[in-house]
């Protein structure tokens, strides 16, 4: 008898090692694309392989365009867009899985008296119909406008809300989110845009239509510039084992507390 339970015993051991080995992944995951979505990407990625040692997760920050081509063209897992995929796009093959909501934030110089826009105000800003701060309440100084390049997400996303596509009179046009803070901290007379989840206290976030950007406004809608995180995966193919377990884990439940902690705003 004691020989059997012995036996059972072991058995019981030896599966539940099995089932242990089998619920940690391995091998490599990558990702690509928006550069706004680098906080919430790079938090998951890193609890991820926490959880899995044998795994290695990677993120190149190119932008949301070069993303989703990179997933197109199979350079990555999975594609990162701060932006809705387009019709063209699901139509090419690539599936769109909204990850969380992001606030665009619109931001000013520290030193800008300026605390509130509504968004009329703001797409006159930057289409050129209002060129000097003290048109709005601020100090006599030309508006230096700063904003993303083309295929960024961001700027996709600020000029599809603003309805100021192909309008904007852009000083300087910026590769990454980073590059926007960075600008407008330094230019007292700068206003950017950028994803509220990056923004720093070296920069002010204006409040849009008497409402800030918050994750409780973002989920709400009352703040009306945001935009969607979105997940973005070739539609006929299959994801390696991976690849998949990472895309379940950061669109489950158990990731919300990750990606809130990161600025955005969970969908799940």
């Amino acid at each position: 008898m004691k020989k059997l339970a012995s036996l059972l015993l072991a058995a019981a051991v030896a599966a539940a090692s099995l089932f242990s080995c089998s619920e940690s992944a391995s091998g490599s995951v990558s990702t690509d694309g928006s550069t706004s979505m680098s906080s919430v990407i790079g938090a998951l990625g890193e609890a991820f392989e926490n959880d899995n040692p044998g795994v290695t997760f990677t993120y190149n920050p190119t932008g949301s365009g070069s993303g989703i081509t990179a997933v197109s063209e199979g350079r990555c897992d999975i594609g990162l867009s701060s932006r809705a995929l387009k019709d063209e796009e699901t139509a090419s093959g690539l599936t769109g899985t909204v990850l969380a909501l992001d606030g665009i934030a619109i931001i000013v110089n520290n030193e800008n008296p300026v605390s509130d826009l509504d968004t009329d105000t703001i797409a006159k800003i930057y289409t050129g119909e209002i060129t000097n701060w003290s048109e709005v309440g601020g100090n006599d100084g030309e508006i230096v406008l700063i904003g993303r390049e083309a295929g960024s997400g961001t700027r996709d996303g600020f000029e599809s809300i603003t309805g100021t596509e192909g309008a904007c009179q852009y000083r300087q046009e910026l590769t990454s989110t980073g590059d926007v803070i960075t600008t407008v901290s330094t230019n007292p007379n700068a206003i950017g845009y950028a994803s509220l989840a990056s923004v720093k206290d070296t920069v002010k976030a204006l409040t849009v239509n008497g409402v800030a950007p918050t994750e409780e406004t973002v989920k709400d809608g009352s703040y009306v510039i945001q935009r969607p995180f979105v997940l973005v995966t070739k539609t006929d193919t299959a994801l390696s084992e991976t690849a998949q377990k990472f895309f379940d884990y950061i669109t489950s439940a158990d990731a919300s507390a990750i990606i809130s902690g990161a600025g955005a705003v969970p969908v799940n």
